[in-house]
């Protein structure tokens, strides 16, 4: 996605993302398994029942950068992640990702990069979980190390985001905002692996090794 304009790639992907209708059961079983980079999916902690979300609003403390929450519709467009390597690659599109891979999460409708930071997070005081960057790209505090079992990420497992630079797992604690935000959950890195910062893939389109984003998904 390097150089994408938020309007190119961004907009592909989200209208092939509305015309697909929801299905369940619809991958092959030799495909169905893994998550693979150049993948776009929504994310499901596994304690709350939230699915990770960001939005063009910004934090009112802290950085003030894009906010990241976690909502419990599951139907908002708002919600889809791209999986993509760090800035020199390594994340071939189509590949499966490893247990212990750096990947950067990419909002597909604002182009920005899941992100964290040494600022206190606005209801908890764990630390603060943005999106930062531009057309895909941001800095070294946009890499979360995917912590799961076994070689590869699984679909139907749990697993874990540990952030790079500062250590803290992505975690949801139940805290909600009001105003403009009522109802959504804060989201934010904490220092120890715990039930609150397990995550599971759910909707969306997973690529085959070789395959456009067009004809690549297994499921939506």
């Amino acid at each position: 996605m390097r150089g994408a304009s938020r309007g190119g790639v961004a907009g592909t992907l989200l209208a092939l993302l509305l015309a697909l209708s929801v299905r369940s059961g619809g991958a092959s079983k030799a495909s169905a398994g893994l998550v693979t980079c150049g993948s776009v999916l929504k994310l499901l902690n596994t304690q709350h029942k939230v699915r990770l979300h960001s939005h063009d609003i910004k934090y009112g403390s802290g950085s003030g950068q894009q906010s990241v929450t976690g909502v419990e519709a599951s139907d908002d467009a708002n919600s889809y992640w791209r999986i993509r390597g760090g800035s020199e690659g390594g994340c071939p599109r189509g590949l499966p990702v490893r247990c212990g891979q750096a990947v950067r999460l990419t909002h597909v409708l604002t182009g920005k990069n899941l992100h964290t930071h040494h600022f206190p997070s606005p209801l908890s005081n764990n630390q603060e979980v943005s999106a930062f960057g531009e057309d895909g790209e941001g800095d070294d505090l946009d890499l979360w190390t995917v912590r799961c079992s076994g070689q590869h990420w699984e679909r139907e497992a749990s697993v874990r985001f540990q952030h790079v630079g500062t250590s803290v797992f992505l975690s949801v604690t139940g805290e909600q905002y009001g105003n403009p935000i009522r109802g959504q959950h804060e989201v934010h890195g904490m220092s120890s692996a715990n039930a609150h910062n397990t995550w599971k893939a759910m909707e969306g389109i997973f690529i085959k090794p070789g395959a456009d984003l067009s004809t690549g998904h297994d499921e939506l």
